[in-house]
């Protein structure tokens, strides 16, 4: 027969299932919550649209003519690319004493496009299609005389009226205090254009 001495007191083992159920409930708990956070996190998250449209974007423009646009998202924006005639490249290569900032000395887009065609290629476009003013989205009319009577062709934003040429550079007395954006952009050979880095 035991002794009551070798026998665990009853405040003993009820200690021992305290320190057992805390640190299991613990344990549970933070698993619980750990579960229930992740469906937030993840949604918090970019989603798989935004990380494709964040990275670059490839455009093929082989079948790109003379005053055609192309439209395309990248980074959430709208991204136009615009092949120029040769009539619209000797008129940007003039003189315009109407352009807030015909040399594109604001510090807003690449060092490439800080020349009269604002691009690396004249004959090829490449802009932000966001007006700089509120962010509306300027209607592209290439047509001479299609916007008023010395209407050269370019981007005239239906919000407030700003205007902008064929360079994307904006006249002066307009609402929107910039030239069009230039992306980042580079050619891999004569028709492949990547947008972004």
């Amino acid at each position: 027969m035991k002794n009551d001495k070798d026998r665990p007191s009853t405040e003993t083992i009820d200690e021992e299932r305290r320190k057992f159920l805390k640190v299991g409930s613990c344990i549970l708990g933070g698993a619980a919550v750990a579960a229930m956070s992740y469906p937030f996190v993840k949604a918090l998250g970019p989603t798989a649209q935004m990380q494709h449209e964040a990275g670059p974007v490839t455009v093929d423009i082989t079948n790109l003519h003379e005053n055609e646009q192309l439209t395309l998202t990248w980074q959430g924006k709208p991204i136009w690319v615009i092949r120029r005639t040769q009539e619209e490249l000797t008129e940007l290569k003039k003189a315009n004493p109407d352009l807030l900032d015909p040399d594109s000395l604001t510090d807003q887009q690449p060092t490439f496009a800080k020349n009269a065609y604002r691009s690396l290629r004249p004959d090829i476009l490449v802009l932000v299609g966001l007006c700089t003013h509120l962010g509306c989205i300027p209607n592209f009319f290439p047509k001479e005389g299609s916007v008023a009577p010395h209407w050269q062709g370019g981007f005239l934003c239906p919000c407030h009226g700003s205007r902008f040429d064929m360079a994307g550079r904006v006249f002066k007395e307009m609402p929107a205090p910039l030239n069009l954006r230039v992306p980042p952009y580079h050619f891999i050979d004569e028709h492949t254009l990547v947008i972004g880095e």
